[in-house]
């Protein structure tokens, strides 16, 4: 019996849409990360491109356990001597773009490379309820049913 490997060509990507309210940050990115990487599938090939497209929806009302939403800390360097910068969880989330808090945590779940790159392409996140992919009929996931740790109420 030879080993089953997937062509890229023989892809095959769906959409999924998932509601981010009272959803707890790191366990989502866990459960999107798998979806974006195509782990959940038989056809899984650890070298291909052959995750689904992933959609999430209100993202501004995601929750962090613990004391992350006032503790956690994002950094990033300017590049320039001592340009070491910082923000904390809840300056994002209250801010301009509090998606990219679920951004970071599933891009810090998929593996650092060009197929990392190439499949955090295939992640849209928006901070309202609205999104623009209704024309692909993507497929609805309640991750908050997968397990009662998934939602918390804030």
């Amino acid at each position: 019996m030879k080993t089953f490997t997937q062509k890229p060509a023989e892809v095959d990507k769906k959409w999924v849409v998932i509601d981010a309210t009272d959803l707890v940050v790191g366990r989502l990115a866990t459960i999107v990360a798998n979806i974006l990487r195509g782990k959940h599938k038989a056809t899984y090939t650890p070298h291909v491109d052959d995750g689904d497209n992933v959609v999430i929806i209100n993202a501004e009302k995601a929750v962090l356990t613990g004391k992350k939403y006032t503790d956690k800390k994002y950094y990033w360097h300017t590049g320039y001597p001592g340009g070491i910068k910082e923000r904390t969880a809840r300056q994002i989330l209250e801010g301009r773009f509090p998606e990219r808090v679920i951004e970071k945590a599933v891009e810090r779940m998929v593996p650092r490379g060009p197929l990392g790159r190439r499949q955090m392409k295939n992640l849209r996140v928006y901070a309202g309820s609205e999104h623009p992919h209704e024309a692909q009929q993507p497929t609805v996931l309640d991750v908050a049913s997968l397990n009662p740790k998934n939602k918390r109420s804030a």
